[in-house]
């Protein structure tokens, strides 16, 4: 029976491993919890840097930032093109044109940053699921082959018994 699960768990891997690691992960697939909390392990090695990307990252993809950007900049227009004579930034609007350029030059790679790291999340939390789907379908088909040997054994019973009861 131990060898039928290590054959099935050979094949679903799939992968070329050496011995003692194919050992390795049958034992932890077998024997072991394999279950992890990816946000809570992930989240523990995370730097001041990420957090602040992360943090960055949920503003900067809110609608309050789009709002309150774009009255920002309707603010910008309205001041610097009707209200005064002498504009700090007059049409064309050179600075706000910087400003806005130097923005998306910071925030783009700060959300490209938070991006990839839940992508390595995401990957993490897809090999624990296929882990655990793996486990599972292993201990499925032991419960099966267990059930098969009951309901034979069983069979096996009302037999004799049938037997019995004819003498």
């Amino acid at each position: 029976m131990e060898a039928r699960k290590k054959e099935i768990v050979k094949m679903l891997l799939k992968e070329n491993l050496e011995e003692k690691d194919e050992e390795e992960i049958i034992d932890l697939l077998l024997d072991k919890p394999i279950s992890v909390d990816v946000d809570k392990e992930i989240d523990s090695k995370m730097t001041m840097g990420d957090k602040l990307a992360d943090k960055l990252s949920a503003i900067a993809g809110s609608w309050t930032f789009i709002i309150t950007f774009s009255l920002f900049l309707l603010l910008w227009i309205i001041i610097n093109g009707v209200l005064l004579a002498k504009a700090v930034d007059p049409y064309p609007f050179i600075l706000l044109n910087l400003l806005l350029s130097c923005l998306a030059a910071l925030q783009a790679p700060i959300i490209m940053m938070s991006q990839n790291r839940q992508s390595k999340k995401d990957t993490i939390r897809n090999k624990n699921d296929y882990r655990t789907d793996l486990k599972s379908e292993l201990i499925l088909e032991a419960l099966y082959d267990r059930m098969e040997k009951i309901l034979q054994n069983q069979n096996k019973i009302l037999s004799y018994l049938k037997d019995n009861n004819e003498k």
